[in-house]
């Protein structure tokens, strides 16, 4: 297949494209290189330095490359920048999307598989076995807003223009290639500043529970999506919720840290627990999440050493 990864010399994106020339996929990349990194590139790719709120470039470079499908993880991805500079948030995650779906129809792309968000989308979660795709959405940032809005916009453009679309809703990804400098996880900030020995800050108790998946299973889950899961949205987590207190005590371990957390006051605003049910996904498209929370932070301390 022809595939254009919006977003490809990102965190996540550039894991997808990995997985998908690994697979023997024809893959662009489309980036204008604001969070993603020239690094993150894979060489068999073609790489477009295109913002996708340049309407008439990115309706050219669609057109020129001509995909079979689009995978669309370009983004703001800032929550605090999403509050404070709603405006912003909104031109890149809901008019560059527009831009994008129009340039999908006037190329007769088939099908968007598009990365939303699970962990902001539902609000707070009580239900044990994690918020399933039917719970309730209660997006209070601007960025889960505009997510939501995008999936909605994805059912309309289905109806009306015949474009095929997958969402994947995201638990809180991390791994390699995570900037533990930018608008990061908990998990790359705590491994960027422990590997340094330095105190990392735990807010409020600690136990708000996460769902945290890894980038490589994040991956797979795009790859079944490609033929698979039409109209559909799906949750991708691992169902297990881990606390910052939990988090610490794993990595404190594994790089023999002799140091302590600096506590300070909970943020406003944060929930608590944020778990996800992927159960949908399993059963319709065969995937969960294969690597426990040990093993992924193993793996992913393993890249960081490296820089």
């Amino acid at each position: 297949m022809r595939i254009l990864v919006t977003g490809g010399a990102g965190f996540i994106g550039s894991n997808i494209v990995d997985a998908y020339i690994e697979a023997g996929h024809e893959v662009a990349i489309v980036d204008n290189l604001t969070t993603g990194k020239k690094e993150n590139l894979n060489p068999k790719a073609r790489f477009y330095n295109v913002d996708i709120r340049e309407t008439e470039k990115l309706v050219g470079t669609v057109g020129n490359f001509s995909p079979d499908i689009i995978n669309h993880h370009a983004a703001q991805i800032d929550v605090r920048k999403s509050v404070t500079d709603p405006v912003y948030n909104a031109e890149v995650n809901e008019i560059g999307t527009l831009n994008l779906l129009n340039a999908a129809v006037a190329a007769k792309v088939k099908k968007v598989i598009f990365a939303s968000t699970g962990g902001a989308i539902y609000g707070e979660v009580n239900e044990q076995k994690g918020a399933a795709e039917n719970h309730p959405q209660e997006p209070i940032s601007p960025y889960a807003i505009t997510k939501r809005t995008v999936e909605m916009y994805l059912h309309a453009y289905a109806i009306n223009q015949g474009l095929k679309y997958t969402v994947l809703r995201y638990g809180n990804v991390y791994g390699p290639r995570q900037d533990p400098l930018g608008e990061a996880g908990v998990i790359a900030i705590f491994c960027g500043m422990m590997l340094k020995n330095e105190q990392p800050t735990i807010y409020g108790d600690g136990k708000q529970l996460r769902d945290y998946v890894y980038v490589g299973d994040v991956a797979k889950a795009n790859l079944l999506a490609l033929e698979q899961g039409q109209g559909q949205i799906y949750n991708v987590g691992s169902g297990v919720g881990t606390s910052v207190n939990e988090l610490f005590a794993h990595l404190q371990e594994l790089l023999a840290f002799k140091g302590k957390g600096v506590c300070s006051p909970a943020r406003t605003g944060e929930l608590f627990r944020s778990v996800l049910n992927a159960d949908k996904i399993k059963k319709e498209l065969g995937w969960q999440a294969k690597l426990d929370i040990r093993t992924g932070l193993q793996q992913t301390l393993n890249w960081y050493k490296k820089l």
